[in-house]
């Protein structure tokens, strides 16, 4: 499992893997049933705390992209993965309004708003 931990920027790195592990099971690369790495493996890995590998788990667990079996370590969830893809689709949207609106009130144009997400998206200028 590739996880990328950055040191730098405002996200506790708890949240960094969990947003990370959801992606990966969201696109299919972890797929229903399928293990995740030991609590204590990742923390290995990932040269951070066991206590930090764990609240991460415990927040997958809590959203239903994960379950853990005692004895036997965490599975990723079985999940209707559209109605969790509906569901990111319906958060972005709620952040891109916001960003329309202030876009619209500092009178930045629709051409440099597209632009500033295509770059912000990692795909360069369209």
């Amino acid at each position: 499992m590739d996880i990328i931990i950055r040191n730098t920027g405002d996200t506790p790195i708890y949240d960094q893997i969990t947003q990370q592990v959801k992606g990966l099971i969201l696109k299919g690369s972890l797929q229903e049933g399928e293990a995740l790495p030991s609590m204590r493996l990742l923390a290995r890995e990932l040269r951070i705390s066991v206590i930090t590998t764990k609240r991460a788990y415990e927040e997958l667990e809590r959203e239903g992209f994960i379950t853990t079996v005692p004895g036997k370590g965490c599975f990723v969830a079985p999940r209707n993965l559209e109605l969790v893809r509906e569901e990111a689709l319906r958060r972005a949207e709620e952040h891109l309004a916001a960003a329309v609106d202030i876009a619209k009130t500092s009178g930045i144009t629709l051409e440099e708003l597209t632009h500033t997400l295509s770059i912000l998206y990692g795909e360069g200028a369209i």
